[in-house]
């Protein structure tokens, strides 16, 4: 319990992505492309943000897919990883209502 919080995940997914032959080496580098996709120019666009959200959650269901749930079940992974969807789900939605074009009559 506890190794997968926040810092020591993202040292995992800059590690894992150089680590040639490692299945988890494509989740890696999806969820590094999604940070990277997030902080881009284009994370206003609805569809760049829908594509980022996936792309950072494919390593973090890959591990809980891989591990049994159990090592996944306390506070100090539940609370950041439910914020951060919360979060970005919204994020989304602003987007969406932002560029969302107001049809008049």
């Amino acid at each position: 319990m506890g190794q997968m919080m926040g810092l020591p995940f993202i040292f995992w997914l800059v590690f894992t992505a150089f680590d040639f032959g490692n299945i988890d080496q494509v989740f890696a580098v999806l969820g590094l492309l999604g940070i990277v996709l997030t902080i881009s120019r284009w994370k206003n666009k609805v569809s760049i943000t829908i594509l980022s959200f996936i792309m950072m959650l494919s390593p973090i269901v890959s591990k809980m897919i891989q591990v049994p749930i159990e090592k996944f079940n306390y506070l100090a992974f539940k609370i950041p990883l439910i914020l951060f969807v919360a979060c970005y789900l919204i994020f989304i939605i602003l987007n969406a209502k932002k560029r969302k074009p107001v049809v008049s009559l």
